[in-house]
């Protein structure tokens, strides 16, 4: 059995001052724990020499990580700024109130609770406490490109409510009059608009009126566009939905966590408080203790998010994605939707005789990171699929442009094309080819390092 190392000035040349207290946890951590470690560098490793194009996440610089690395992981906070349970907390109720400030600062929101530890459980906590169990809730079908927890069978969610869908278009966009439709026959308690995997924009608005003409709550997931939300290259929900729920990693450049936000409606009356709502329902409601190094962390991602060179990087994420789509059309390849509005372009890969499973698999063998995805209609099961999702966070943060979309789109085409499919999980392609591409994956990878902000 290991022996704890313990903090020593003598054997760890430790001083009482904080930079070289934290300094010298990596050393620790290598000492201590060698394995640990090695996974650590071997995991740096690996995100420095492939090219990801997961659409469902961004870098998350330096200083970030420090934030989740901090002394506030020491704490248990359960409670509110003021109002906690514990003693100790004077500094973890500023850090708190930061990132409130911050995150109502970059959304232009009246109301933001910082503690949800994701994405989904910022859903769950709407849903778990706005409704009654049997409520009826109204969200885009998940083969149509909505999310796990907007009521897919898989999802808890589907258990304690019901919930009824609206689709696309025959050109696969949401169909906001069979929107309105299902609204109107099914009269449901919320509707759900946002989405995990649809590339073109939402009309909040659009939802909203649906939602009033009923008497509906209207919630909005932003989850994979707040990036673009924030600095204003998609339409905000905050005003038009009376809650908006995001992850702050997917595309803030933040830790795994989530995020409740609210516009104008966030207190009505008296009787309809939806700030009190929210905060009972986060605390003690939904969850215990928050993960205070986690929201130190979200607030320097919210910092981050309202600079320069952030909206540079949005700029140039929808650029990317923009050309990519244009690409693929114009060399055969079945685009969803013929292009795209946000950071992900999704292609239907059966057209060239493959399924989502392999396209990932082979892409992956030559350092290329993009994930399967069920399409509209999609014969295949969801550990298959018909699609592969790309997405652009991450070259965009990596300095990649438009003008090195071709280079990543020949790349991805050279080897789909030139890869056999013998079954759903096995394919055959050239071993030269592979390590053809991926070296030159290595080139362009090292022509755009990992950025330290």
């Amino acid at each position: 059995m290991k022996k704890l190392l313990v903090l020593d000035k003598k054997t760890m040349n430790v001083n009482a001052d904080y930079d070289d207290f934290f300094s010298s946890s990596l050393d620790l951590l290598k000492e201590f724990d060698n394995e640990v470690y090695k996974y650590t560098c071997q995991e740096y490793e690996r995100q420095k020499y492939t090219l990801s194009m997961v659409a469902s996440s961004s870098i998350v610089p330096p200083s970030v990580l420090a934030c989740e690395a901090s002394t506030l992981s020491s704490l248990t906070t359960e409670g509110y700024p003021g109002k906690r349970y514990h003693a100790g907390c004077l500094v973890a109720d500023k850090v708190e109130e930061l990132a409130i400030d911050r995150a109502k600062s970059l959304f232009k929101a009246s109301y933001a609770n910082v503690q949800p530890h994701s994405g989904s459980s910022a859903n769950q906590i709407i849903l778990f406490n706005l409704l009654s169990p049997g409520d009826t809730v109204l969200s885009l079908d998940i083969n149509s490109g909505g999310h796990l927890s907007h009521g897919a069978k898989a999802s808890i969610t589907s258990n304690f409510f019901s919930f009824v869908h609206y689709g696309l278009d025959s050109h696969g966009y949401i169909d906001y009059d069979h929107a309105e439709y299902m609204a109107k026959k099914h009269k449901p308690k919320l509707i759900i608009c946002g989405a995990s995997s649809y590339p073109r924009r939402i009309d909040f608005k659009r939802f909203r009126e649906i939602a009033d003409s009923i008497g509906s709550f209207l919630l909005a997931d932003i989850s994979h566009i707040s990036g673009l939300v924030a600095t204003g290259l998609h339409e905000s929900p905050i005003d038009y939905a009376h809650f908006t729920t995001t992850s702050t990693y997917k595309q803030l450049c933040g830790p795994r966590g989530g995020l409740i936000l609210m516009g104008k409606d966030y207190s009505i009356d008296s009787t309809n408080n939806f700030k009190t709502l929210v905060n009972k329902a986060t605390f003690p409601g939904f969850q215990g203790t928050p993960n205070l190094n986690s929201i130190l962390a979200k607030a320097n991602a919210f910092y981050y998010v309202q600079t320069e060179e952030f909206a540079e990087i949005a700029s140039n994420i929808l650029g990317n994605s923009k050309k990519l789509a244009d690409l693929f059309l114009s060399n055969g390849y079945k685009v969803l939707t013929e292009g795209t509005d946000n950071h992900m372009v999704i292609l239907d890969v059966t057209s060239i005789g493959l399924n989502g499973l392999l396209a990932q698999k082979v892409l992956e063998d030559c350092g290329i990171i993009v994930n399967k995805n069920l399409i509209p209609n999609d014969y295949n099961n969801p550990f298959i699929t018909s699609g592969i999702r790309i997405g652009t966070n991450s070259l965009a943060q990596r300095g990649l442009k438009q003008e090195d979309m071709k280079d990543c789109f020949e790349l991805i085409d050279k080897i789909l094309r030139s890869t056999r499919k013998i079954n759903d999980k096995e394919y055959f392609v050239e071993s030269s080819l592979v390590n053809n591409v991926r070296e030159q994956v290595g080139g362009l990878v090292n022509n755009a390092p990992i950025p330290y902000y």
